[in-house]
C-alpha cells in the first residue's frame, strides 16, 4: 500500500512538472545586444521610420534611425530581421485594477478594496500580484506597463506604476506612490441597475460630502506645514506628498459640473490634477487647459451618458480633447471587470482613431501621453534613444483587432514570453480535434 501511494505522489509529481506554468517565468537581465531592422518603426512621437534599425543594449534603445543611413556594430549582436512588420513603444495602461483583482465572482482573490473611508496611507503596490494569470494576457497584446489602483471608499489610496516582467512587486515598481486617488460625489446618482436604468435622482448630501471632502484636505495640510507631531500620523503623512507637489491628485470624476469643482477645488490647495474618466470633459476644456489638467479618459467602447449625447460622444473625446489642446490618454477603467478587459486597451485605441484621431496620435494616447500624465515619460513611452527598450513587434496594425498579431515584447532590453493561459487552452482545444492551423 505504502508503495503505490508512493508512486502515486510520484506520478503526480512528474504530471505538474510537465505542465507550463500559467504564468510565464520573469526573463534575466539583457546581456546580449539585439538589433531589430527592416520594420516600420512607430516611435509616438510623430516620427514614422519605414526601413528601421533599433538597437537594444544594457535594457535601453542605444540607437534608432533609417537602416539606411545607421550602421551600428551589429558584433556579437542577436539580429531579428523584422522586414514586414511594426515596432511600438510598449502600452501603458493607466487606472487599473490588474495584479489587485483576479476572479470577479471570487471575493479572495480581490484585493482592491480597503476598509474605511478616508486611506491615502494604503499602497497598492505591495498587493500587487505579479502571478495574476490575467496580466500575461495584457502581455499579449502589447501591454507591458499599468498604473495600478486602489478603489473603494473617498480616498481609496495610492497608486503605482509596475512593469509586467517580475517576480514580486519590489521587482515590478517602475514608479511607487506616484499619486492618491480620490473619488469625487456625484451630484446626481442613477437608481436601478446597469441593465434597468431608472430615473436621475438628486444627491441632496452633495455639498456636505464636497465640504467632508475640503475639510480633511485643509486638516492634512495644516499638519503637513507644522513639524512637532505628538505622534505619527499615517494619513496624514501620504497627504504630504500632495501639497509638496511630488504626487499627483487623480480624481474620479464624470459630470460637468463636479469636474468644474473638482478644478477648484485642486486650484484652492494648489494640487496637480487628474481626471479619471471625465466623459463630459469636452465641455470644460478650456478650463482643463487652462489649468493644466489632464484626464484619463475611460473606455472609448462605451455608450453615451444621456438620452440626448451623441451616439458617439465616447468615440470620438478623444478626438475633441486633442482638438482643445487637453492632454489626455486612454484607459479601459478600473471598474469590476475592466482589469482583465485592459487587454483590449490597443483596440479601444484604434476606435478613437476611426473616429477623428490619426494613427499616430492614438498610438499616443496609449503610449507617451500616459507616460507623460504618470511622470515617467523621462525613461519610456516612445522609441527614443537613452530610453527603455521597452517596445513591441507586430505584425498587421496593432491597433485593429482584426489584423493585430503581437510577434516580439521586450521589457527593458528582456524579450519576455507572450504566452498565456487563453493561448494553452485554444493550442489543447484545437489539437483534441485536430484543428490546429498549419505553422506553413
Amino acid at each position: 500500500m505504502k508503495k503505490n501511494y508512493i508512486f502515486f505522489l510520484f506520478f503526480i509529481a512528474v504530471g505538474l512538472y510537465a505542465q507550463p506554468p500559467a504564468v510565464p517565468i520573469p526573463t534575466p537581465a539583457q546581456t546580449k545586444k539585439i538589433v531589430l531592422t527592416g520594420g516600420t518603426a512607430h516611435t509616438a512621437t510623430g516620427k514614422v521610420i519605414e526601413n528601421s534599425i533599433i538597437v537594444l543594449e544594457g535594457g535601453k534603445i542605444t540607437a534608432i534611425g533609417d537602416a539606411r543611413t545607421v550602421k551600428p556594430d551589429a558584433k556579437d549582436a542577436e539580429v531579428f530581421n523584422i522586414s514586414g512588420k511594426h515596432v511600438y513603444p510598449g502600452f501603458i495602461s493607466a487606472g487599473t485594477a490588474i495584479g489587485l483583482s483576479e476572479i470577479a465572482a471570487v471575493r479572495a482573490t480581490q484585493d482592491r478594496n480597503e476598509v474605511g473611508e478616508l486611506n491615502p496611507n494604503i499602497r497598492s503596490l505591495i498587493a500587487y500580484n505579479t502571478d495574476s494569470e490575467v496580466m500575461p494576457t495584457l502581455r499579449s497584446n502589447g501591454v507591458l506597463m499599468a498604473q495600478v489602483v486602489p478603489q473603494g471608499g473617498i480616498i481609496s489610496g495610492q497608486s503605482s506604476v509596475v512593469q509586467f516582467d517580475a517576480w514580486n512587486w519590489e521587482d515590478a515598481a517602475y514608479k511607487t506612490d506616484d499619486g492618491i486617488w480620490l473619488n469625487w460625489s456625484q451630484m446626481f446618482t442613477y437608481e436601478g441597475w446597469w441593465a434597468e436604468q431608472g430615473g436621475i435622482k438628486l444627491n441632496e448630501k452633495y455639498g456636505e460630502q464636497v465640504d467632508a471632502v475640503k475639510a480633511f484636505f485643509t486638516e492634512a495640510k495644516a499638519w503637513c506645514q507644522t513639524t512637532n507631531h505628538p505622534e505619527k500620523n499615517l494619513k496624514m503623512e501620504a497627504m504630504c506628498g500632495l501639497f509638496s507637489g511630488q504626487k499627483k491628485l487623480y480624481v474620479n470624476v464624470n459630470y460637468v459640473k463636479e469636474i468644474i469643482d473638482v478644478v477648484n477645488f485642486a486650484k484652492t490647495f494648489g494640487l496637480q490634477l487628474v481626471i479619471s474618466g471625465g466623459a463630459d470633459a469636452w465641455q470644460a476644456a478650456d478650463l482643463l487647459k487652462q489649468n493644466n489638467v489632464s484626464v484619463i479618459i475611460n473606455q472609448t467602447h462605451n455608450l453615451p451618458n444621456r438620452d440626448d449625447d451623441d451616439y458617439d460622444l465616447p468615440y470620438k473625446l478623444p478626438k475633441l480633447l486633442q482638438d482643445a489642446g487637453v492632454q489626455y490618454c486612454l484607459t479601459v477603467g478600473a471598474g469590476f471587470d475592466a482589469y482583465w478587459q485592459q487587454r483590449n486597451l490597443p483596440f479601444q485605441a484604434g476606435t478613437a482613431a476611426a473616429f477623428g484621431l490619426t494613427k499616430e496620435q492614438a498610438l499616443q494616447a496609449i503610449t507617451i501621453n500616459a507616460a507623460r500624465i504618470l511622470g515617467i515619460d523621462k525613461t519610456t513611452g516612445s522609441l527614443e534613444e537613452g530610453k527603455d527598450a521597452t517596445l513591441i513587434v507586430a505584425e498587421g496594425d496593432v491597433l485593429d483587432m482584426r489584423s493585430s498579431n503581437v510577434q516580439y515584447a521586450f521589457i527593458q532590453g528582456r524579450q519576455i514570453d507572450l504566452d498565456n493561459k487563453q493561448k494553452a487552452l485554444y493550442r489543447k482545444f484545437m489539437g483534441k480535434y485536430g484543428l490546429m492551423p498549419s505553422k506553413d
